[in-house]
């Protein structure tokens, strides 16, 4: 597979298959969103259109980086997420660099959102979509967030098929700019266990596949099919 690592500003053209790479945290949450029973998550471009789309639909529950702010739900924090019952509910989320790094690539043929908690679920769809050229969007820090860009190595190894030890790609998340900022609190709206939950590998079965609905980019989970023989002894 020829995988490319760019982030947000190095987006020039639209590529065939993206897998937008949010660790720390947007899509951890959307994880916990879809394992706490949502149904969708609507990736909104602005805090005005999540609170424009909240106003439209008042049942649905607004999230967004951050301190709690008037007319959002929640924040963007698993630790605090995974408390919440979401069953049937549609999210609204807006975050500062995932949710813009999969608006940025919305004309793909397949968008994939991921982060460790998914790795192995969206490795396994790659490779089930024979996916020969994939464009790996490192959000944070404009595609120097180590995390970020770890997750998405990580990823991109296993969608090969190539035995790969998690363990020094996990340590790189630890030691990330993003985990150290959320361990000493330089970011609002985070729960002591964020940084832990970000980097569970693998905790969740699905991949999530971002594709447009009405004019709105919507993120769903994706059962991966089991893997086959050959997965199994390359894992």
């Amino acid at each position: 597979m020829d995988a490319r690592f760019l982030g947000i500003p190095e987006l020039v053209e639209t590529p065939s298959v993206a897998v937008v790479v949010d660790v720390m945290r947007a899509y951890t949450v959307a994880a916990w969103a879809f394992a706490q029973g949502a149904e969708k998550i609507v990736l909104a471009e602005s805090p005005d259109e999540a609170l424009a789309l909240k106003a439209r639909h008042p049942d649905w529950v607004a999230l967004k980086d951050g301190a709690h702010a008037p007319g959002f739900d929640a924040v963007n924090s698993p630790g605090l997420l995974r408390s919440v019952d979401l069953t049937g509910r549609t999210v609204v989320q807006k975050t500062t660099a995932g949710t813009v790094g999969a608006l940025a690539v919305k004309e793909a043929s397949l968008v994939l959102c991921a982060g460790f908690v998914v790795a192995e679920a969206t490795a396994r769809l790659l490779r089930t979509r024979g996916c020969d050229a994939v464009t790996f969007v490192v959000t944070g820090e404009d595609g120097r967030a180590d995390e970020d860009l770890a997750c998405a190595q990580y990823i991109a190894r296993r969608a090969d098929g190539t035995a790969t030890d998690a363990t020094g790609f996990l340590r790189r998340g630890a030691e990330s700019r993003a985990a150290a900022e959320l361990a000493q609190g330089v970011r609002q709206g985070v729960h002591p266990d964020d940084v832990a939950l970000c980097l569970e590998l693998d905790r969740f079965p699905f991949a999530m596949v971002a594709t447009s609905e009405d004019r709105l980019m919507v993120l769903r989970p994706y059962a991966v099919p089991a893997p086959t023989e050959g997965d199994r002894a390359s894992a």
